[in-house]
């Protein structure tokens, strides 16, 4: 999940799906939420019964691999969409499809599923080719709104947060936030993404318990759309400049110069799907047995 965030264009959240622990996943940040919500109200009481319903057993591990795969693979991923976009976005291609294809399978379709699948992805590959104006000098409600809205996008599958800062005009100014240590600027934003996590969470958490085939839909129906954004031509997922008036190169729709030029990505995305597919094949096979 750190290596999938590091990458412009594709989620944590793809990758919990794809490990089947999305809902888990969901249900910790509930969890999580709840605490600090009891904490916000000064009920310290509350506070502790609700950390220790936290799942840590889970929560800890996962945390540790995330932030030592964005430690550790961060540079290294960053030089492999520099000098080799379209193969970067060709493997990545190959993952989408595989959550694409295994989220689909636990999923009771009826034909107003299928619909919601279709059009959610089709609005969101839409959107994905949209502009933002950059922004410039932002107010602390911008600042707070962005975080808010930023973070859902790293919680849901098929879109990353960085994207989304870029459509509305807020990447370039994050950066600089960060690269300028300015703390009230980037405390305001933090503030804005813990808030809109805890609703966002608590929001998803029953959703996925009282209609999770139906939120499973807009689920695939994310992962679809969210396609246009791994297209590897011309810019590969499109790189994330620093500069924020960069338009999202990488949903730019466009075709090889050369028809050579398809066989490294679409084999990359071959394999990825394949190995991916492979795994999961295997761990449905132990765990059959056992029930």
């Amino acid at each position: 999940m750190g290596a999938a965030d590091v990458v412009p264009g594709v989620s944590g959240g793809t990758v919990a799906l794809l490990l089947g622990i999305y809902d888990r996943l969901m249900q910790a940040i509930y969890t999580g939420a709840r605490a600090l919500g009891c904490l916000v109200r000064g009920d310290l009481r509350g506070t502790a019964r609700r950390l220790s319903e936290v799942p840590w057993s889970f929560v800890l591990p996962l945390l540790a691999g995330l932030l030592t795969a964005v430690a550790l693979l961060a540079g290294l991923i960053d030089e492999a969409l520099v000098d080799h976009p379209e193969s970067m976005a060709g493997l990545f291609t190959g993952l989408v499809v595989a959550a694409i294809l295994i989220t689909r399978r636990d999923v009771v379709w009826t034909g107003s599923r299928t619909t919601t699948a279709i059009l959610v992805g089709a609005v969101l590959f839409a959107v994905l080719g949209l502009k933002g104006t950059p922004v410039t000098d932002p107010s602390p409600v911008a600042l707070f709104v962005s975080g808010a809205v930023a973070i859902c996008a790293m919680v849901l599958p098929g879109i990353s947060g960085s994207f989304i800062l870029l459509m509305v005009g807020m990447y370039g100014t994050m950066i600089q936030v960060v690269d300028d240590r300015m703390v009230v600027d980037a405390a305001t934003f933090g503030a804005g993404a813990l808030i809109g996590l805890a609703c966002f969470s608590a929001l998803l958490a029953r959703l996925l318990e009282r209609r999770r085939d139906d939120v499973m839909a807009v689920m695939v129906g994310l992962l679809m759309g969210s396609l246009r954004v791994l297209w590897p031509w011309p810019h590969g997922v499109g790189v994330v400049s620093r500069h924020a008036e960069e338009a999202v190169n990488g949903a730019t729709l466009s075709w090889p110069e050369a028809t050579d030029g398809l066989a490294g990505p679409a084999l990359l995305a071959a394999l990825a799907l394949a190995v991916v597919l492979l795994v999961d094949r295997l761990a449905r096979g132990r765990v059959q047995p056992a029930e």
